[in-house]
């Protein structure tokens, strides 16, 4: 497998975002991009999530810090420059998220610090977690990214970000900072420069050959600035906030969900599905599904059962959907 990595030059979260969406659409068949980045005091969330519910975005904005929003599923995370990102690229049948995981494990390995797998998406250290991932995958090209938390500042967490009670009983601990570690309290020398030496090297291990630099000439400069006006822009970032009449709310154990309902004359006239779970196309696809329906569990669960035909969703988190609607009398 030939492979590649590249390092960001800059700390925008849209000029990062933008190349790693450049990257994705650009990998070539047998081959594997590890790029590696870094933002500036920034909340990132996920693709269905609802910013003013996931962050403190005033004072975010007060504090000249960034709003981002990826492509990918999953919960939001706060960067600044103690936080080293990592984002593996293939197409289809390259995707391997055990393989890619394994570097990352490796990597740490070689500072003394024993990772593990928990879940589908985090690494844990001494039972901590020091790395949260998400995945992306469209028209057969696929990426995985995560944080890799090195010297992040900690009271920023929860100063920036507004994680549900719901979710920390579901983890069995009770705040955001008790659940997570630095990478350099376990290894102190480690720092941003060994730490991306050291993921480059493990890259090379696991996947048995030598990484090579992405060559600057495969790089379309235009291309690239225009993602990155996407992900700048109020539409992507903030997107529309809904005048809802109704709004139900329940965590799962497939993630959260909030389903909110503007409804005039029992039709449902617009509707959002806001969530941090890894589904991204069926939540993303509830909300116009749901436009025009008659606003009862019955219409709902027969709209919902027929998007699922287009859109594939796990059976389990489909029948936990339509109970949830079931049980709230919609």
């Amino acid at each position: 497998m030939k492979l590649s990595y590249i390092l960001s030059g800059g700390t925008n979260p849209y000029e990062n975002l933008a190349l790693e969406e450049y990257l994705l659409w650009n990998a070539e068949k047998g081959e594997c991009i590890l790029y590696l980045w870094q933002n500036r005091h920034t909340v990132v969330i996920g693709i269905n999530q609802n910013p003013w519910k996931e962050a403190h975005v005033k004072e975010l904005e007060r504090d000249n810090g960034f709003l981002a929003r990826r492509m990918s599923g999953g919960g939001a995370v706060f960067h600044d420059l103690g936080n080293l990102n990592f984002t593996f690229l293939v197409r289809e049948e390259d995707y391997d998220v055990g393989r890619q995981l394994g570097v990352i494990i490796r990597a740490v390995d070689k500072f003394g610090i024993q990772a593990e797998k928990s879940g589908r998406n985090d690494i844990l250290a001494d039972g901590k977690k020091f790395s949260g991932n998400a995945f992306f995958n469209s028209r057969k090209y696929c990426y995985h990214h995560g944080t890799l938390l090195l010297d992040v500042d900690m009271s920023n967490l929860s100063r920036y970000l507004n994680v549900s009670h719901a979710k920390l009983q579901s983890k069995g601990v009770d705040s955001v900072r008790s659940r997570v570690v630095n990478l350099k309290e376990l290894a102190p020398g480690m720092n941003v420069g060994s730490l991306q030496d050291a993921l480059i090297e493990a890259f090379g291990e696991v996947y048995g050959g030598r990484p090579q630099p992405f060559p600057s000439e495969r790089l379309n400069r235009g291309e690239i600035r225009s993602y990155e006006e996407k992900y700048a822009s109020w539409e992507w970032r903030l997107g529309r906030k809904l005048p809802f009449t109704a709004e139900y709310s329940r965590r799962f154990a497939w993630g959260d969900l909030t389903l909110q309902f503007c409804v005039k004359g029992g039709i449902i006239q617009d509707a959002m599905a806001y969530s941090d779970g890894m589904e991204t196309n069926f939540i993303k696809s509830i909300g116009a599904a749901l436009k025009d329906v008659i606003f009862s569990s019955s219409e709902i669960k027969a709209r919902l059962s027929d998007l699922a035909k287009s859109e594939p969703v796990d059976a389990g988190m489909l029948t936990d959907i339509i109970r949830f609607a079931e049980e709230n009398n919609f």
